[in-house]
């Protein structure tokens, strides 16, 4: 198929041949260029290609989709990662997002839900986020390249992440409910569960060490970030 000129590129690792061939025909179909593997160490070699979006299969041979997904963020890859999987247990989407993941699609699913997702997560890339540091306190958000830093010290987070943290600093001393932090950084074109803020919360919170703490817990309504407590740490 042809590709468009500056077209986007996508790598998916998935052991299933025929199942690969049809997610790759789907997607060069809307214009993406599709890097497709069938093994998690092909799929780290591929890294090399700087693709901007990564599609995991859980289960594959040579290393598995968890195990890809963590040493490329080890690498400090911030590229956003849909893992693909015939499991649909809470314990297996909350291990797919604690390895760094961004999405999570449970097998079978529909071509549209796929590009659904990957046009949803493929919006939320530098050139359309806000430009300009956020700075509160000791902590620093770059929006243009994902870096957070904490008194000086950089740390690592995954695009989602970056933009739950994001969302919060931005709409500070306010409870967020679910709903609204589901719109915002997911996007209402990506089906996720209300867990699935609840585990991002704390992932972020356990990232940001002491300044997790400023990120409040509303019984039974949702989360926000408290620039007071800061302000008061500060003067103390």
């Amino acid at each position: 198929m042809t590709e468009l000129p500056g077209a986007q590129t996508i790598l998916i690792a998935d052991d299933e041949e025929d199942f690969l061939q049809i997610l790759t025909y789907n997607l060069e179909k809307e214009g993406f260029r599709v890097i497709a593997v069938n093994d998690g160490k092909a799929a780290l070699a591929a890294l090399a290609e700087a693709p901007d979006l990564i599609i995991l299969d859980i289960m594959m041979p040579e290393r598995n989709g968890y195990e890809v997904c963590k040493d490329a963020r080890s690498r400090g890859i911030r590229t956003p990662i849909i893992f693909l999987t015939a499991k649909d247990t809470v314990f297996d989407e909350v291990r797919g997002f604690e390895a760094g993941g961004d999405d999570y699609i449970t097998k079978p699913f529909s071509p549209m839900t796929l590009l659904a997702r990957v046009r949803a997560h493929l919006r939320k890339s530098p050139a359309s986020s806000d430009c300009g540091l956020i700075t509160i306190g000791d902590l620093v958000l770059n929006p243009e390249n994902f870096h957070v830093t904490l008194a000086g010290i950089e740390i690592e987070f995954t695009r989602t992440e970056f933009n739950l943290l994001g969302f919060l600093v931005r709409h500070p001393n306010i409870v967020h409910t679910r709903g609204v932090l589901l719109s915002n950084v997911w996007g209402d074109e990506t089906f996720v569960v209300d867990r699935t803020v609840d585990v991002h919360v704390g992932k972020v919170r356990k990232k940001l060490k002491e300044y997790g703490a400023f990120i409040e817990t509303k019984a039974g309504v949702g989360y926000r970030f408290n620039t007071h407590r800061i302000e008061h740490a500060d003067q103390a």
